[in-house]
């Protein structure tokens, strides 16, 4: 508690029970009950994002994040968790229950049935309850229920859970990169962690999103600071952070263990690997694989017999099933699908998963207006950080000045050179995964979005340092891409301007970009040759 000073206690105190107190009027069952369950979360949520602020000494900047993310996502949960009922699709049960996702409605409700029962709550890893494949999500919010709100099913309570975990990681965010790449990094990085919509939107949710994310940030810390300081005392962050991903979803540990095994290898040093981590590393990677296999294949029907055949069938029949999931639910897909060869097929689904959620569509497809807000900003969300991921291999050659990724040697470039291919191998194996739906895909895809921060966070440092301009024309493509496709969706649904061929469409698509990419190249040679 050394970093609890005396003075804190004075606005956490009063903070936690005035909220606690407005929380309890909102929600059913004894107003007391719901006061004391309210206010101890609150305490919890203010002590841990305080003291893990002061601890990561990010200054007033690091502080303002954190409050801003917390708040972000709480009253964000809070707001759509009371408006969906009302300005949703009210004949929809998820949205008349106040949820956005159908997992966190049907996870919640077993949850309680489970926390109101007398049933062992370690039964949530059960099959029974197959709403959550994994159990820990569903074990922690049953325990929740069962010991803070015992006589009235209180939702709000795991919306505010999920705003601490959304923001929890933001420190351990801070200071992981600040040791690896800078301060200056550790801060783009950080504002885009809390602030980024699907983020914010998941943190308001009661999902697995938030909690992977924090348990993403804890081993991020560990395995930096023991790279750096060689102290085995430092693992212990990351062996929590693992431990959490396996409780929740074990896929996320195993592909934490390749991300950061790949960083060892890429970096590695004669006596920094010694054998015991090596077992230890494989021992969680194959445990990790055997929880996942149990999990996918509780009904008995993927076969294959070991863990990897299992989970091979289950990514090969869920790529089928999302394929025909595309071409049933959209006619002009479907007519996309009859006109083309059936190996542009897959390829064609990951390129459209890729720009899921699709943002000239939200313009104009018509919804509720709270359904148009939420859409708008997760695809400005979207559109925004997909140039910089995309200027990422551009910036890891240090084309057009010096990166600040590479200020140090070659080994910190190895590094991020390894989190690019990580990072785009996930988000188009998220685009196949997902198909062209537009919340499962974001979804998945943000399961890694600490890892996508932090190149986002390097890559706006390494604009700013060498003002590159290729930042500028890779904006200029995709404000190509969102004018043309705007003007499709225009005249579908308004039918305004000329109903273009999709094929046409394409071919303009590319012969801007081809435009583009062959003045940026002659300007850059021209510029060259006068230097």
């Amino acid at each position: 508690m050394k970093n609890i000073r005396q003075q804190d206690f004075l606005w956490i105190v009063p903070s936690a029970l005035g909220l606690g107190a407005i929380l309890a009027s909102l929600q059913p069952g004894s107003w007391f009950i719901g006061w004391l369950g309210f206010s101890f979360l609150f305490l919890l949520s203010f002590l841990l994002l305080t003291l893990s602020a002061r601890w990561a000494g990010g200054g007033k900047a690091l502080a303002w994040m954190v409050a801003l993310a917390f708040a972000l996502r709480f009253v964000g949960g809070v707001a759509v968790y009371f408006a969906l009922p009302v300005y949703g699709y009210v004949e929809d049960e998820d949205q008349s229950a106040g949820f956005v996702y159908t997992d966190a409605h049907r996870r919640d409700t077993q949850a309680w049935e489970l926390a109101a029962s007398e049933t062992p709550i370690i039964t949530a890893f059960q099959e029974k309850y197959a709403y959550d494949q994994y159990g820990g999500l569903l074990a922690f919010s049953a325990f929740i229920y069962r010991y803070l709100s015992p006589d009235a099913h209180r939702v709000l309570m795991l919306v505010l859970m999920s705003a601490l975990m959304g923001a929890l990681g933001l420190p351990f965010l801070w200071k992981g990169v600040n040791l690896q790449w800078g301060e200056k990094a550790a801060l783009a990085s950080g504002w885009i962690f809390a602030l980024y919509p699907e983020s914010i939107l998941l943190g308001g949710s009661a999902m697995r999103e938030p909690y992977l994310m924090v348990f993403s940030a804890f081993a991020l810390w560990g395995f930096v600071n023991w790279y750096a300081n060689q102290n085995k005392k430092d693992l212990g962050w990351f062996g929590l952070g693992i431990a959490g991903m396996l409780l929740v979803s074990p896929s996320v540990a195993l592909v934490t263990l390749v991300i950061l095994g790949g960083w060892l290898y890429f970096t590695r040093e004669r006596g920094r690997i010694s054998w015991w981590m090596i077992a230890l590393a494989a021992a969680v990677f194959v445990a990790g694989l055997f929880i996942l296999s149990s999990a996918l294949d509780r009904q008995g029907n993927l076969g294959g017999g070991t863990p990897i055949a299992v989970i091979n069938n289950f990514v090969r029949e869920a790529f089928k099933w999302n394929v025909f999931k595309i071409e049933e639910g959209s006619g002009w897909v479907q007519k996309l699908f009859d006109e083309m060869p059936e190996w542009m097929r897959l390829p064609f689904v990951m390129i459209y998963g890729v720009l899921q959620p699709v943002l000239p569509a939200i313009f104009f497809v018509p919804t509720t207006s709270i359904w148009k807000i939420i859409g708008i900003l997760r695809a400005v969300g979207w559109y925004s950080l997909l140039p910089a991921l995309i200027l990422s291999f551009v910036a890891s050659t240090g084309l057009g000045g010096v990166l600040s990724v590479s200020k140090g040697g070659g080994k910190k470039r190895k590094i991020f050179l390894w989190l690019i291919l990580v990072v785009w191998g996930w988000i188009l194996f998220t685009a196949l995964r997902g198909g062209g739906d537009q919340w499962d895909n974001p979804r998945y895809r943000a399961i890694l979005f600490l890892w996508q921060a932090i190149l986002a966070g390097n890559v706006w440092v390494w604009w700013r340092e060498t003002k590159n301009p290729w930042f500028l024309r890779v904006m200029a493509m995709e404000l190509v891409l969102v004018a043309v496709f705007a003007q499709w969706y225009a005249n579908r649904y308004l039918h305004v301007g000329l109903q273009l061929p999709f094929a046409l469409m394409v071919v303009i698509v590319f012969g801007i970009w081809v435009l583009i990419f062959i003045f940026g190249m002659w300007r850059d040679r021209n510029l060259a040759h006068r230097r």
